[in-house]
């Protein structure tokens, strides 16, 4: 690909998430806790993004969010969840989410990558890996999931923390429970991991 070619696509590409981007619309802004929602193309499920500022400094987030047994407690509907290997900058871990009858109980394997920038910023990128590991009796498999945590130091002793996913639970999954989760599951984490942090 020539250059002139290659940097057309890199702008139409930035262009593209810019314009996606601008999709998002505010949900919920309650507890210093925005969440914005947004379409995603060819899913029935809508990406979530939750955006909170924690006073605290970011080695402390980013242990409580490597402690991943204990990060359960306060992730939201988290049953159980353990690491199932570390290498590098790359873990995977083995979740387990409680969900209301009559619903299948999920669980996901979810590949995370942490990189360190040179702001001070950590920022952890999620990447659902469904056959990772064979499906277990009694739980639904996530069927995707492709998101990211930032973590960013501002002044005054706090850290901006911005949650974003996009998820196919697998199966199925009323609408209701679904639209229900994409407000509650930011919101309720962060709270979680900001009650955490602030103790």
């Amino acid at each position: 690909m020539s250059l002139t070619r290659l940097l057309l696509a890199s702008t139409a590409l930035c262009l593209a998430s810019a314009a996606h981007a601008e999709d998002w619309r505010l949900a919920k802004d309650e507890e210093g806790i925005k969440v914005y929602l947004s379409e995603v193309a060819g899913s029935p499920y809508k990406a979530y993004r939750g955006v909170t500022l924690i006073k605290t400094d970011v080695a402390k987030l980013r242990a409580l969010q490597e402690d991943v047994v204990a990060s359960c407690a306060w992730i939201h509907e988290c049953q159980e969840q353990r690491l199932l290997k570390h290498q590098g900058d790359k873990s995977w871990t083995y979740t387990r989410f409680n969900t209301p009858w009559p619903v299948t109980p999920r669980d996901s394997i979810i590949e995370v990558t942490t990189e360190q920038g040179a702001d001070g910023s950590v920022t952890r990128t999620l990447h659902g890996v469904p056959d990772y590991r064979p499906e277990e009796k009694g739980y639904v498999r996530v069927a995707s999931v492709e998101g990211h945590w930032t973590m960013t130091p501002k002044p005054d002793g706090m850290v901006e923390v911005v949650y974003e996913a996009h998820t196919d639970p697998g199966g199925s999954v009323p609408s209701w429970l679904s639209n229900k989760f994409v407000v509650e599951a930011p919101f309720n984490t962060l709270r979680g991991m900001r009650e955490k942090a602030q103790q």
